[in-house]
């Protein structure tokens, strides 16, 4: 009978204390088979350190994990963590699903990003990791054109010329990978030529949308120059295809092209720069994936313990060996070997120094469909530049 009662209290004691155990729960998006197991590691790891948290992981797909996050968040339903792409912060902002983030000094100093998580001056997401987009280029290519081994483009003159050149070198060889339409793309293809020749989307003060001005409509040229003169057009991945075949010398991509190739075993000859401007190197895109602290969760400290502790350096840089990637949002991170020793890690490194990111607006997702119709127009419609953008930045006045 005595055995019974101690058993029986044992298991009385370890249900209470499990009970007493806090459970947060966290919605992100990283399913690959590369990543999702790093991904559990750590949140291994913190509840190791953390015995009175446990962790729930959820995985969302991009096809429709925004829409999820969406009917989550109207019916109260939503996590404790959730992770959101950079230009999702402001539209869940503005609705109060997000809970404001207290951000020190230190925290300031050590992450990139934070411009991206703040709207109406208030912080609501801590920068993870971040995006940017560079030019690649095809070094044999170049060498055939005449260039020596250590050139790369800096400014815009500089660039057309070598578009012009390597596409002269046969009719099968195009110089430059210019998008077809695609959605979420396209914009991301125009606005690091319009930021480097100094056009703005809206004024400083944000009243004004400066879409169609002088700046903006010469940086349409100039990329609709590149599209029909030397441009081979596909859709991103096949863009890549053909610059990877040897077809074409200069694509504008991300760091998702340099985990291809070391999968790949590819045997090319890389060339990676930052996006040419006027005189100097000009503005690249920049987004990122952030996680935010749902503003109805009950365990907000627990949450932000769990957000610190996953962005720390160390966990950025072992999320950024298996993946592949060059974009950690900790600045600490970027002083690892395994970015300091890799050439084409550091261009990306250099080109976030630079870059700009769309206004944090609830409504860019509208406005990115007007910019990106803007430049199909242009590029595929017979529509003029000039003519292409007004329309865009009226139907952008009309939707603020």
């Amino acid at each position: 009978m005595k055995k019974i009662l101690l058993t029986f209290a044992l298991i009385l004691l370890q249900s209470q204390l499990l009970s007493a155990k806090t459970t947060i729960s966290w919605w992100q998006f990283w399913t690959d088979p590369t990543i999702k197991p790093v991904i559990e590691e750590m949140v291994e790891e913190f509840e190791k350190q953390n015995s009175d948290i446990a962790v729930e992981l959820t995985d969302l797909t991009w096809a429709n994990g925004h829409e999820k996050i969406v009917i989550a968040f109207a019916s109260g339903n939503g996590p404790d963590i959730v992770e959101l792409g950079s230009d999702w912060i402001a539209e869940f902002a503005v609705n109060g699903h997000l809970s404001e983030i207290k951000v020190d000094d230190a925290a300031q100093q050590e992450f990139h990003g934070w411009e991206m998580a703040t709207f109406q001056s208030k912080v609501y997401a801590k920068p993870w990791f971040l995006g940017t987009r560079v030019i690649f280029g095809n070094r044999d290519l170049l060498n055939k054109a005449g260039y020596a081994e250590t050139f790369a483009p800096i400014s815009l003159g500089q660039f057309k010329e070598a578009v012009y050149k390597v596409d002269s070198l046969s009719k099968k060889i195009y110089g430059f990978g210019s998008n077809a339409p695609e959605k979420h793309r396209s914009y991301k293809k125009y606005l690091p030529f319009s930021w480097s020749f100094d056009a703005q989307i809206f004024s400083d003060d944000n009243r004004l949308c400066l879409l169609a001005s002088d700046y903006a409509v010469k940086a349409l040229n100039y990329y609709k120059e590149l599209h029909d003169s030397c441009g081979y057009v596909a859709n991103q991945r096949g863009i890549e295809d053909a610059f990877l075949d040897g077809k074409v010398g200069f694509v504008l991509s991300g760091d998702w092209l340099l985990k291809r190739i070391e999968n790949e075993k590819l045997d090319f000859n890389l060339m990676s720069t930052l996006i040419p401007g006027d005189k100097y190197p000009g503005r690249s895109f920049m987004g990122g994936e952030f996680l935010a602290i749902n503003s109805a969760s009950k365990q907000k400290e627990a949450a932000q313990k769990f957000i610190d502790f996953i962005t720390s350096p160390e966990n950025q840089v072992k999320f950024c060996q298996a993946n592949r990637s060059a974009n950690p949002s900790s600045k600490t991170a970027t002083e690892d070997e395994y970015f300091k020793s890799n050439t084409h890690l550091q261009t990306f490194i250099k080109q976030l120094k630079i870059a700009n990111h769309p206004p944090v607006d609830p409504n860019w997702v509208v406005y990115e469909s007007f910019i990106e119709k803007a430049v199909e127009d242009a590029l595929f419609n017979g529509v003029e530049p000039g003519t292409a953008l007004l329309k865009a930045r009226k139907k952008i006045e009309a939707a603020r």
